[in-house]
């Protein structure tokens, strides 16, 4: 519950809102297979992405925590699945899912393929998933990987499962070059939200926050 603002004090903005509730993610557990996960009732949001894409950065911008999610130093070591709960006053109402990046070249073989693996029976099968959050480099696009994503979520995301795409390092492009990328994305991505993202001009971050609150925050679908 957020609180009453002080008499003569302005309510806070819908992203203010938002981002004060983000603030309050608190690590909950680690996971490198999905049965390690636990259950819980709460609404689950997922960040997904190529490694390199800025997941982490994002995840640290969006809860104005320097280093809640871990950015590795070698991009796509990291293997597990990281939950993090988010709500007010210790009360839990909602949970982030941080996914292993994927697509990263110095990682072997198998171990990409078991995670793909992985990945998609957590995207196909988590029963409380309320949306996903998927981060892509403008400057590289959509890739085939990031499209064979898009195909396992598709069905979900058709059966009312939120979606946004995050074209992060916003930052790095000119306006027009961003215009372009933000009409490619949103074409490849139809039935989803897409948005300019950049922790460095903190451009996306409160629309972002404020998506994310809604989607936590509304009544599920029928």
């Amino acid at each position: 519950m957020t609180a009453t603002p002080g008499p003569g004090a302005p309510a806070p903005s819908p992203a203010d809102r938002a981002l004060a509730w983000l603030h309050t993610a608190r690590f909950l557990t680690t996971a490198p297979k999905l049965e390690f996960l636990p259950p819980h009732e709460f609404p689950e949001i997922a960040f997904v992405g190529r490694s390199n894409a800025g997941k982490s950065t994002c995840i640290n911008t969006l809860t104005q925590q320097k280093r809640l999610a871990f950015a590795s130093k070698t991009p796509g070591r990291t293997q597990s699945i990281n939950l993090f709960t988010l709500g007010k006053q210790g009360i839990t109402d909602a949970v982030l899912a941080d996914l292993p990046g994927y697509g990263y070249a110095a990682v072997p073989r198998a171990d990409k393929a078991r995670w793909q693996q992985v990945m998609a029976n957590y995207l196909v099968s988590r029963p409380n998933l309320r949306g996903i959050v998927l981060l892509v480099d403008p400057r590289l696009g959509i890739t085939e990987l990031d499209e064979a994503l898009l195909d396992v979520v598709r069905p979900r995301v058709e059966a009312g499962l939120r979606f946004l795409v995050l074209l992060t390092k916003a930052d790095k492009l000119n306006r027009s070059e961003a215009a372009k990328a933000l009409s490619i994305a949103k074409l490849q991505t139809a039935g989803g939200d897409t948005m300019l993202f950049s922790a460095l001009k903190r451009q996306g971050v409160g629309e972002t926050a404020e998506l994310l609150w809604n989607w936590t925050h509304e009544e599920p679908a029928a």
